[in-house]
């Protein structure tokens, strides 16, 4: 593991300690101003006075020798060097964060807030339990929860980790592979009402469907998990939408077929508010991963987090399979 860097020997106590505040601390600051938007947020997470939280954002400006904020009544926005600032600033804080949780021991209790991307339906829903447990365990941490379905801007954004569900885009983070969801065929049982039970997939271009934009729209594959047969099917879909919930309402209002995580489905399957339709095809699992940037070192929250969800997400998605099977 790589030492962080010590202060040139020549440094006198004055310029690490600008005004009382050491650089990390005004750096922490400064990073805290930008996440939170605001230098009021900025001073309650912090547990301090504004002016205090002022008066370090103007100590590190004066220190650095650059204008890294502008702001005006009604809004604060990041000039071109408080934009490298911050990105060099969270790496830094990040480091010396986690520097010190290695020093104090791998058995010191994390603390501090972690700021999560988790994608909509999975992130209010089955995730809000693991969750749950994460912060009954260790009660010095707090957690940003943020729904949306695409990967993040870590260094941009100031996410610490992010669920995702799908193929990846970006090679340069950490990512681990939690577990495949799969994905199933579903309809109302009154959109069946006086239709024979399709028995292959091309019987089921007869109903009408329902698209989820951000895995499928006019057309999606199956496959027969015995055979390995594969089977393409096009269709004009009646309704498209980019949420997974609306998806099911949709299919629940029997406003036609969709495709799935088996996971979303399963208690309405299993309480017949739902149907499987050819339950022996199903489309490709879709991977789902637990992202993060490379870093030198990774404060105790983020690896105590990490080492959470790697345990519950699969259990949790395999519980619900259980419904179905």
């Amino acid at each position: 593991m790589t030492e962080p860097l010590d202060p040139p020997s020549s440094a006198s106590p004055s310029a690490l300690r600008p005004g009382g505040a050491d650089r990390v601390e005004l750096m922490q600051t400064f990073v805290r101003i930008v996440e939170s938007g605001s230098l009021s947020a900025a001073a309650a997470q912090l547990g301090t006075t504004q002016p205090t939280v002022s008066r370090r954002l103007q100590m590190l400006e004066r220190s650095l020798g650059l204008r890294l904020l502008q702001r005006s009544t009604h809004r604060m926005k990041l000039t071109e060097d408080g934009e490298r600032c911050f990105a060099r600033a969270k790496e830094l804080v990040t480091s010396w964060e986690a520097f010190e949780a290695d020093l104090r021991g791998t058995g010191a209790e994390p603390e501090g807030t972690l700021r999560v991307l988790v994608p909509h339906a999975f992130g209010q829903d089955m995730m809000i339990g693991p969750l749950a447990d994460f912060l009954d365990r260790y009660t010095g941490m707090k957690v940003h929860w943020f729904l949306q379905d695409r990967e993040p801007d870590f260094i941009a954004e100031g996410i610490d980790c992010a669920i995702h569900v799908g193929e990846l885009q970006d090679p340069s983070n950490v990512a681990i592979l939690l577990t495949d969801v799969p994905r199933i065929v579903v309809a109302s049982p009154d959109l069946l009402r006086g239709r024979p039970m399709p028995e292959h997939p091309s019987e089921l271009t007869a109903f009408p469907w329902l698209a989820l934009t951000t895995f499928y729209r006019t057309d999606i594959t199956l496959t027969h998990r015995e055979t390995h047969e594969s089977e393409r099917i096009t269709f004009d879909p009646r309704m498209s939408t980019d949420n997974l919930f609306a998806l099911r309402s949709a299919a629940l209002r029997c406003l036609g077929v969709g495709v799935a995580s088996a996971w979303v489905m399963a208690e309405d399957i299993a309480q017949g508010r739902l149907i499987q339709l050819v339950p022996k095809w199903r489309s490709t699992p879709l991977p789902m991963y637990l992202l993060y940037p490379y870093a030198k070192y990774y404060p105790a929250r983020l690896r105590r987090f990490v080492e959470a969800m790697r345990i519950a997400i699969p259990t949790v998605i395999e519980d619900e399979q259980r419904k179905i099977r």
